[in-house]
């Protein structure tokens, strides 16, 4: 347990300030910087080919989202299936590291609710609690006969994020095909309150330093709009 706790630990750490670990410094930075960027936007104009691609997008739109494309990533198929259902999936090449992405808007929800506020018959759940109920299921879902370890994120890691509320779930995964035999997921789930939902989960064969230099990869490539 003590173990996990640093592991989750050093993630928060890591989400948290990536952009002082990787910074450069004067000019070098900014001639780095600005080729990543024409780099970048060439790359972005070409992704946006897969129709997987496109239907996560107009997910992400309708949560009030962004969402960037990782360099170093691949598009994969993500799960969808009565088991377990994901919007969509990247890996690192040779990394043995994978995310998989879902995103809900909670616009209606959030509606629907508010006309049921004074119909205690049939008042409905507050969706803006959906981000735990949704993270938790999955976590256990995942984390058969392990107890996964659970954290509020701290608010200075959810703002990152332009979200109201967060929670992480450290998971040890046990062999199961639904998850591809990985032995380690990072869960974490972010709430933007009467918008949305985010929901991320890292898959790793390890859990040292390495798993959290390929989530630092991945960390900033969505968020909701401010």
């Amino acid at each position: 347990m003590k173990q996990f706790k640093q592991i989750l630990l050093t993630g928060i750490w890591m989400f948290a300030f990536v952009p002082a670990l990787f910074a450069q410094s004067g000019k070098e930075h900014k001639a780095s910087l600005k080729t990543r960027k024409v780099k970048f936007a060439s790359a972005q104009k070409n992704l946006i080919t897969s129709q997987q691609l496109k239907n996560f997008l107009q997910l992400v739109a309708d949560a009030n989202a962004t969402f960037s494309f990782p360099k170093g990533f691949k598009e994969i198929k993500a799960p969808n299936n009565e088991d377990v259902s994901f919007d969509y999936a990247m890996e690192m090449p040779g990394k043995d590291f994978e995310l998989w992405l879902q995103v809900r808007s909670q616009k209606e929800n959030w509606a629907a609710y508010e006309k049921t506020l004074n119909d205690k018959a049939n008042q409905q759940a507050n969706p803006d609690s959906l981000y735990y109920e949704i993270g938790k299921a999955q976590a256990l879902a995942f984390s058969g006969d392990n107890a996964p370890l659970e954290r509020v994120l701290p608010a200075s890691i959810a703002d990152r994020y332009n979200a109201d509320a967060g929670r992480s779930f450290m998971i040890n995964l046990p062999d199961e095909k639904i998850t591809k035999h990985y032995r380690y997921a990072l869960l974490i789930t972010l709430q933007k309150f009467h918008t949305g939902t985010i929901m991320a989960v890292c898959f790793s064969n390890q859990k040292g330093p390495e798993f959290f230099r390929n989530i630092v990869g991945a960390s900033n490539c969505i968020k909701f709009k401010p």
